[in-house]
């Protein structure tokens, strides 16, 4: 773990455990945690701090559309909105980790 993504490394280690915790199926857990983030207007720093568990628990884009769909009448289509270029950027960021680790421990293939 780099100094550079500690306290992410630590969110997205607490997002792992807290699935494990849920009696939910790791899917189910992560289309209601995707969907509460939406709710919230989270930052795209805590989408990224749930991207492997997502990815983990098989949540594809077109689910991501369809959470935002399904919860816009509730939220609003700004919500939805900020939520998806928040989403993006959250995957910027996650290119710009995985750049600085593969810089940092060479590219191992």
């Amino acid at each position: 773990m780099t100094s550079e993504t500690s306290v992410l490394d630590t969110l997205v280690d607490l997002t792992a455990v807290s699935v494990d915790h849920s009696s939910l199926p790791p899917r189910d857990f992560m289309l209601a945690r995707l969907a509460a983030l939406i709710a919230v207007d989270a930052p795209p720093a805590s989408y990224l701090a749930n991207a492997d568990a997502a990815e983990k628990s098989g949540i594809t884009a077109d689910d991501i559309g369809e959470v935002m769909i399904a919860i816009a009448p509730v939220v609003g289509t700004t919500r939805v909105v900020s939520a998806a270029g928040k989403i993006l950027r959250a995957m910027g960021l996650a290119i710009a980790v995985g750049d600085a680790e593969m810089a940092e421990y060479g590219d191992m293939s």
